[in-house]
């Protein structure tokens, strides 16, 4: 089945007015590009972590979608939105340019288009993410395989701060460590420290979806001997002591924390933290400190693995661009911090 998409230029001005002509036109509903959200503080319940682009929305105006069945009369169809919507002038509302433009779109592209996206890669010296559809093969003698089947509703594995993690896991895992994933989503991070070497992982999240998209990875991957998941509220009634704590979450939700993840580490043990936007890592690092932490190392990089400069690193289609380790080549991105317990 193919479908037209209805996209107008306008203004926020007309967004109300030019989403109810598109539906009196036979859509059920519209999508609104608009790049305020751009600069919108996001409230969340799960901690969750926003990344939008400045590229998936006009630089001026907004653009509002609507999406009708194909058909002979679609033509007829637009050129009536188009006089609606320049009527709109006589009511004293303002259309900006009003451009409309057509595009056919395969309802099945929705549904699975973006799997051709989504190729195994490789995010640190000994993990490579892959998504289970594809039949991927070792490439390195020590090469350790993380199979995901994400669904729409989670990430891929390969967002810049679940890289950077999972490279602190590769750089802070020898064998033997006990570790706990706080807010584990996909539960990629603790099938990474199980196939690293950990000798048990807790992996804890508040969301009951998230809970189960994890359980299901963990024994897709073969790691349920290693990980419990179960679902939890942060650290609340969770005793240690333990080697690692990794919690890829919000700055905001971090530091809610801080105390508890000093209370259930071991003395020396480690707090791998991620989530974190730059603008965001003094207010961190001095509530890590207030804990009882050392910070002892910073990953950083950059939105949608791009440069300093905006240009887009090579393969990353297959390897996870570097991190950046001064934090003088970095305006604006992503940390993550590695603090170590100070010893009582």
């Amino acid at each position: 089945m193919n479908w037209s998409e209805i996209s107008v230029h306008t203004t926020q001005e007309a967004i109300e007015a030019v989403s109810n002509i598109l539906q009196e036109a036979g859509a059920s509903g519209v999508v609104i590009e608009d790049p305020e959200v751009l600069k919108r503080e996001w409230q969340d319940t799960f901690g969750e972590i926003y990344q939008l682009s400045a590229k998936d929305y006009p630089s001026e105006g907004v653009i509002v979608k609507a999406y009708l069945l194909a058909s002979d009369q679609i033509e007829q169809t637009v050129q009536q939105i188009e006089q609606a919507i320049q009527g709109l002038s006589a009511y004293g509302i303002e259309v900006g340019s009003g451009a409309v433009s057509l595009a056919e779109v395969q309802e099945e592209d929705w549904a699975t288009a973006w799997k051709k996206y989504y190729k195994p890669v490789e995010v640190s010296e000994r993990i490579t993410i892959t998504p289970t559809w594809e039949n991927y093969v070792p490439e390195k003698e020590n090469e350790l395989i993380i199979e995901l089947d994400p669904g729409m509703a989670f990430g891929t594995g390969t967002h810049p701060t679940t890289v950077m993690c999972i490279r602190a896991l590769d750089e802070a895992i020898s064998g033997d460590e006990t570790v706990i994933d706080v807010g584990c989503g996909t539960g990629v991070l603790s099938i990474a420290a199980a196939k690293l070497g950990a000798s048990s992982v807790r992996a804890l999240d508040l969301d009951e979806v998230a809970v189960q998209s994890a359980r299901t990875n963990v024994e897709l991957n073969g790691t349920k001997n290693t990980v419990t998941v179960a679902q939890n509220n942060l650290l609340d009634g969770i005793d240690g002591p333990v080697d690692i704590i990794v919690a890829n979450i919000l700055a905001e939700v971090i530091a809610l924390f801080v105390e508890d993840a000093a209370r259930t580490l071991k003395p020396g043990g480690l707090f791998i933290t991620s989530g974190i936007i730059t603008q965001k890592e003094a207010d961190v690092r001095a509530a890590m400190e207030k804990a009882g932490f050392r910070i002892t190392d910073a990953h950083y990089m950059h939105d949608m693995y791009e440069k300093e400069d905006g240009s887009r690193y090579a393969d990353t289609d297959r390897v996870a661009p570097p991190s950046i380790r001064d934090r003088s080549d970095i305006k604006s991105g992503w940390v993550c911090l590695i603090a170590q317990r100070k010893a009582e």
